[in-house]
């Protein structure tokens, strides 16, 4: 890290988290409490069957008392993996500081860029003064992160070998679902093959869509929605202050609709469309826009020609025809791909819509060519295209704009620009509660690993109620599983959370949303407050606060 830092990271470095009271004594003054066996999701049947030493153990949580474990060095692996996520340096902290308490002697190593360096044996060590830099500190530099995916023999092995060589009690891996269940899959290998090595997990995605009843919320997730929400709120004062542009922004969230609707609780937009619910209503992509264009409509009659849209980074894949347009596109492109190298969009348009459905080739030629040039860039590692790159803001920018020339009775103006917030909230610097979060995330998985518990992942409840009564404990990674088709064949992977739209975030969200699409209700939440009253500095989200009943819908 250099040494230029801010007088706001000098002074963060120097915030002491808070710890659950079950961990304030040290990982050796912790009891154990096993409760029931488990079982996956769904899927039972081939999950126990592919994790025969893993599955069924049963959810533990930590109360304040003597371990039943001896004192001992420990000697414990780290990996970031996957996005960078607020709070990633202080699950780091709290592993270190919590194999510290057990000896002096414990070192943390930590695997440079993610699986690959517990793959390829690079790492360094990670010593007092090292992690001193990095607390509280945003980012993943201090030993970066990586995508490799830990799914081979090969790749078992060499882990194996690196394990070996350095006498690791434990590997905590940081990271997502997908993270994670790679983290499963590597901790029943080294149990099948007699290592000695525990595999450990921690819950990471700043998406919000690694969560259950045990895991109530992701890492980063809080840091991440109020960064994006005081843009937001900038964004709103810009356009309630002009009152001549509508702004349309993107947030990051392939998968799940979490950040979009936790932007909109926090700051009241003019429209926010949710995934989950675009697909459970069937909606086609011209019923999406005309939704939108109604909104725009309604207001421009009131007079007011400005407003303020969020569309999740995955609102494409969630739209049916689209959906289907892109899945044959995907298939058309791979067996295809050369015979339309070469050719401009408009020509490329023309072959492909030979290829697919006389449906989805309709959807395609009412696409803005930018957009369809876009859906015919170069395809993914997995074959398939690319949806991350497409501007979803801009089509519908183009689209609502089309729709309201063909609207008679439409005499406003509609004058928009475009956003996309996503990097700009993966590496913030953690509020204090992700901060606090993180640290007791990191602490519970040196208790995972000083007990020997492979394939659990680090659980710390009750969120809502203050530090001082949350509850940390550890969760078996298969008790999330599912099988799905990933490739062309079954894997097991955790069950991705999407929006419920029969739950209190939705339900509070869909009974307000009317009014905030005519009004200028916004809401203008400002940065990150690090020091000051606790229900300024230390507050939580609204989707954790109305799913654990702390605020009513």
């Amino acid at each position: 890290m250099s040494e230029n830092f801010s007088a706001l990271s000098k002074a963060r470095q120097s915030y002491k988290p808070k710890l659950p009271v079950a961990l304030k004594k040290g990982a050796l003054n912790v009891k154990i409490a096993k409760g029931k066996a488990t079982e996956s999701v769904s899927d039972q049947a081939k999950i126990k069957a592919l994790f025969p030493n893993t599955y069924g153990v049963p959810v533990v949580s930590f109360g304040a008392g003597k371990s039943k474990v001896k004192a001992k060095a420990l000697r414990v692996g780290v990996v970031l993996s996957g996005g960078q996520a607020p709070g990633g340096h202080n699950v780091i902290a709290g592993i270190f500081d919590g194999i510290k308490s057990v000896s002096k002697s414990s070192v943390l190593y930590g695997f440079l860029g993610g699986p690959s360096g517990l793959e390829n044996g690079k790492y360094i060590t990670i010593d007092a003064k090292k992690m001193e830099a990095y607390r509280n500190a945003g980012g993943f530099d201090i030993i970066q992160s990586g995508r490799t995916k830990l799914e081979t023999e090969e790749q078992f092995q060499k882990c194996i070998a690196v394990s070996n060589k350095l006498k690791l009690d434990a590997i905590v891996i940081i990271g997502g679902d997908d993270s994670n269940t790679n983290a499963a899959v590597l901790g029943e290998y080294f149990q099948e093959k007699g290592v000695s090595t525990v595999v450990c997990g921690c819950p990471k995605t700043i998406d919000g869509d690694l969560k259950n009843e045990f895991i109530e919320t992701s890492f980063g997730f809080d840091t991440a929605v109020k960064t994006y929400s005081e843009l937001i709120g900038n964004i709103m004062r810009d356009a309630n202050s002009a009152q001549k542009y509508w702004h349309f922004i993107k947030l990051m969230g392939r998968s799940a609709s979490h950040i979009a609707l936790e932007a909109a609780l926090q700051t009241h937009p003019n429209v926010c469309l949710i995934s989950e619910e675009v697909r459970e209503k069937k909606m086609k992509l011209a019923q999406v826009i005309r939704q939108v264009a109604d909104v725009v409509a309604l207001r421009a009659a009131q007079g007011k020609n400005f407003g303020v849209a969020l569309i999740p980074e995955g609102l494409l894949e969630f739209i049916p025809d689209v959906g289907v347009l892109i899945s044959e596109l995907s298939e058309a492109l791979a067996h295809h791909e050369k015979e339309v190298e070469g050719l401009d969009t408009a020509a490329k348009v023309e072959k492909i819509c030979g290829w697919i459905s006389a449906d989805s080739a309709a959807v395609l030629k009412i696409l803005p060519q930018g957009i369809q040039a876009q859906l015919m860039l170069g395809r993914d590692s997995h074959g398939n295209v690319q949806v991350s790159l497409i501007e979803t803001e801009k089509l519908i920018i183009e689209m609502v704009k089309k729709d309201l020339k063909n609207r008679p009775d439409f005499k406003g103006k509609f004058s928009a620009l475009n956003h996309f917030f996503g990097y700009e909230g993966r590496c913030a610097a953690p509020s204090n509660f992700d901060a606090d979060y993180c640290y007791a995330l990191g602490y519970t998985a040196s208790v995972l690993a000083l007990n020997k518990m492979n394939g659990y992942m680090s659980s710390v409840r009750n969120l809502t109620k203050g530090v001082e009564k949350w509850t940390a404990g550890g969760l078996p990674i298969t008790m999330m599983m599912n099988i799905e088709r990933r490739a062309g064949a079954d894997k097991p992977v955790i069950k991705k959370a999407l929006v419920e739209l029969d739950g209190k975030p939705f339900k509070y969200f869909a009974a307000r949303r009317a009014d905030w699409a005519k009004t200028e209700s916004y809401t203008y939440p400002g940065p990150i407050q690090y020091w000051g009253p606790k229900e300024v500095a230390d507050i939580t989200t609204f989707t954790i606060k109305l799913e654990r009943g702390a605020m009513k819908v």
